[in-house]
């Protein structure tokens, strides 16, 4: 039985292209919020100032992202020999709970705000709203790409969890833009109405994450496309003539492989634990994810089999 040495393929390359992006997005969420609540403020509009709640949610769920990513690269000690992977999970949960607030607070306030219609009149934005949600869902957009891309290089939950926290505030900017114009046009009550709006596309982004970061603290295993693509390469490796049973989990931003492949009975111990070894490897470079590979020789035994 082969064993992976959990090789973690530049974890401080990795940890400082997390910091890096995390410490830009932090400089552009504080110039936006305050952008934002300026604006929202000379401009009377409820949906922007709104927005600048929601950028300045993201500054706190950006440190968080910092410092479980941080404590994520940590290094397998005695008391923790797989690692500490999961507690980039821990930090996915803890922004997915505070998307979800920030979501419900913003909706509260657009609700009070129309139910409250009748008994006063509802204020119509000034135009440098409009300009500030512009620039806005520009900033924020380009943020989501640039944190969607460093995230999928390293793999990191919470990493991705904040670029979706970008993209929501992008989505919630066209929202105050939508908004706003319409307030400007002769309905005023579609600047809180798109409030309600945002909550509700908060709370999805924030339900999205959540599930995502559960799915890789209970070991769910890999979607089926990469476990058949995983099947493919493990059987392209010279005397594997079948695999009997493959199994993975998912463990934070890493995969755990187990896979019990069929050999020549013929062949001999060394030779079984050479082509094991070459599973081994053929895995680790292939799928650079996956932390911890465990290969189980079977003899085939049956008749006809060479």
């Amino acid at each position: 039985m082969i064993q992976s040495k959990q090789p973690i393929p530049s974890p401080s390359a990795e940890a400082a292209l997390a910091m890096k992006v995390s410490v830009v997005s932090i400089v552009v969420n504080i110039l936006l919020s305050l952008l934002k609540l300026a604006a929202g403020i000379l401009a009377r509009s409820s949906a922007m100032v709104s927005d600048a709640v929601h950028s300045a949610s993201d500054v706190f769920s950006t440190l968080v992202v910092m410092i479980g990513i941080t404590m994520a690269k940590k290094k397998p000690d005695k008391d923790h020999p797989y690692g500490h992977d999961r507690l980039e999970c821990v930090a996915s949960l803890l922004l997915a709970v505070a998307l979800a607030v920030t979501g419900l607070g913003i909706g509260m306030a657009g609700v009070q705000t129309i139910l409250h219609a009748g008994s006063h009149t509802l204020t119509v934005p000034g135009l440098p709203a409009l300009a500030v949600a512009i620039l806005s869902i520009l900033a924020k957009e380009g943020m989501y790409h640039y944190t969607r891309r460093a995230a999928g290089k390293i793999n990191s939950g919470a990493l991705m969890a904040d670029a979706w926290h970008h993209r929501s505030d992008a989505l919630s900017s066209v929202g105050s833009f939508v908004g706003i114009l319409g307030a400007r046009l002769g309905f005023p009550v579609l600047d809180p109405l798109v409030s309600v709006l945002i909550c509700v596309m908060i709370e999805i982004a924030a339900l999205d994450i959540f599930r995502d970061a559960v799915d890789r603290m209970v070991d769910k295993a890999c979607p089926e496309a990469t476990e058949e693509e995983m099947k493919r390469v493990i059987l392209s490796v010279p005397g594997v003539l079948g695999i009997d049973e493959i199994k993975t989990r998912l463990f934070g931003a890493k995969i755990y492989l187990e896979v019990e492949i069929r050999m020549d009975a013929s062949q001999t111990f060394v030779q079984a634990h050479e082509t094991a070894e070459k599973v081994h490897e053929t895995v680790e470079t292939q799928f650079p994810d996956v932390k911890h590979c465990m290969v189980h020789v079977n003899p085939d035994i049956r008749e006809g089999t060479t």
